[in-house]
């Protein structure tokens, strides 16, 4: 994990956790309650930061095999699909680093295992503890209402023996449970106009297209191509097993969620984890093949713990902090993430050259501002060392942590306008003193950004903050 450093994400959890609330204007408040959390048992480098998003992905891999074992799956099943999990790109990237994604990605598997338990037993008081998981989930992010979108109909459509599980109470008392484990941020959430609805839209019209054409790839490479056959098998499985009749909604649920992903113009990554478990269900029959005696099924194992250590091999250089960061040019073309753990520092260091531009006896009067979450997290985290003042932005919740004082009418540091060049409209007499490069000449959002030292602001702050502040 010391190769590179923080994500820009994490940064901000860090930076939230520090205004812990029921609810942020792009989240709930779960993810950022974890980062401090973390960082207070850990440590608050980025290994301690993320010790909690490598536990919730071993727990992941565990809960995967105990799916597989739930859809009937023998040792060997239960091995190859803690294997799978083990070794997918999607894992080990979200194991890696902490995002609202790595919470998302073991509830929903939580989620996923106490459903095939509800429908194996048909035992209807499983709702309750649903009921109380998906509460859970909804406090870390509101995508789990697109999984129930997707289970409720699945299961509705799957025969007299799946829709029984819907008959009786227990499943309005689970869907009630829900409901009040996250009442305190659905509260949030009202009283502050729903903002995460206005973050959402903002990624679908701006990436909505892209997700689009990504999503079929996104799915096979997330998971890894050497896992094709074993999901495949699973499908398979389950519409043609009588043994497994009882969880066919797993596999019209998964189809329903990447439905109802596309229309919406959500990430790939958002309907990943029911695949997972659809991976699980092939384990069993791709085991039992290869596991029988003689010498053409020896070979078929061989391979097959082959194309496991390949899929390691190649998921591990992409998503982890493996390669020199003079190496991630060709890798974050394919997984950006990993191009924005490098230079924060460096960032940090650019902006305090623009702040030594700033004449000592205005300094008490000046004011750094950054133009979006990652720049300033980054300012909070590294900013002491270099005897820089608390930084303000109008992006996501760091508008909710501002304004600056009406009193701070002096100089303005701003890093990186260009994304945003309006900004600039909003400070007089800017002048470019400083520029950000990460040392490895490797191209993410931040490498060239300008640092600007401005004379001072065109209105008084509370006067400027509601025009300042933006979402996605």
């Amino acid at each position: 994990m010391g190769r590179y450093g923080f994500h820009r994400d994490e940064l901000y959890f860090m930076a939230a956790g520090r205004h812990l609330a029921w609810g942020y204007v792009d989240q709930p408040p779960l993810t950022p309650l974890l980062a401090r959390l973390s960082t207070s048992v850990f440590g608050d480098g980025p290994a301690g930061l993320r010790a909690v998003a490598v536990l919730l992905g071993a727990a992941t891999v565990v809960l995967i095999a105990f799916a597989a074992r739930e859809l009937g799956a023998r040792r060997a099943g239960q091995v190859l699909a803690a294997a799978g999990a083990a070794v997918s790109a999607l894992v080990l990237a979200l194991g890696h680093m902490l995002s609202t994604a790595s919470f998302d990605l073991f509830v929903w598997t939580v989620l996923g295992v106490l459903v095939l338990r509800l429908l194996r037993t048909g035992d209807r008081r499983w709702w309750l503890a649903v009921g109380a998981v998906s509460g859970i989930a909804l406090l870390n992010k509101d995508l789990v209402l697109l999984l129930a979108a997707a289970l409720l109909p699945a299961v509705a459509c799957c025969g007299p023996d799946a829709r029984a599980v819907l008959r009786g109470r227990w499943l309005p008392a689970g869907a009630l449970l829900a409901l009040l484990v996250a009442a305190p941020n659905l509260y949030w959430e009202a009283t502050h106009g729903w903002p995460q609805l206005t973050v959402a839209s903002g990624i679908s019209d701006q990436d909505g297209l892209a997700n689009r054409l990504t999503f079929v790839p996104m799915q096979l490479v997330y998971l890894s191509p050497v896992l094709i056959p074993v999901w495949l098998a699973g499908f398979r499985r389950l519409r043609d097993d009588e043994r497994v009749r009882w969880a066919r909604p797993l596999g019209y649920a998964y189809l329903v969620l990447c439905a109802l992903v596309l229309a919406l113009g959500g990430k790939p990554y958002y309907a990943l984890p029911p695949l997972l478990l659809v991976m699980a269900a092939g384990c069993e029959p791709v085991a039992e093949r290869l596991w029988r005696p003689g010498p053409e099924h020896r070979r078929g194992r061989v391979r097959l713990v082959g194309l496991l250590l390949v899929a390691a091999l190649v998921n591990s250089l992409i998503t982890l902090p493996v390669l020199s960061p003079r190496w991630l040019g060709p890798v974050s073309a394919l997984y950006p993430e990993s191009a924005e753990q490098v230079g924060w520092p460096e960032l940090t260091a650019a902006v305090a050259a623009g702040w030594a531009a700033v004449p000592p006896e205005q300094r008490g009067r000046a004011v750094v501002f950054a133009t979006d979450y990652g720049e300033a997290g980054a300012l909070v985290r590294y900013g002491a060392r270099y005897g820089l003042p608390t930084a303000y932005s109008g992006h996501m919740s760091f508008h909710d942590w501002g304004p600056p004082p009406d009193s701070a009418t002096g100089p303005v540091v701003l890093v990186h306008p260009e994304p945003y060049p309006a900004v600039e409209r909003f400070f007089t007499g800017c002048r470019r003193v400083a520029e950000v490069d990460n040392g490895y000449g490797l191209a993410n959002e931040e490498q060239h950004a300008p640092v600007l030292l401005c004379t001072g602001t065109a209105a008084p702050w509370s006067q400027l903050w509601p025009r300042l502040r933006h979402f996605y």
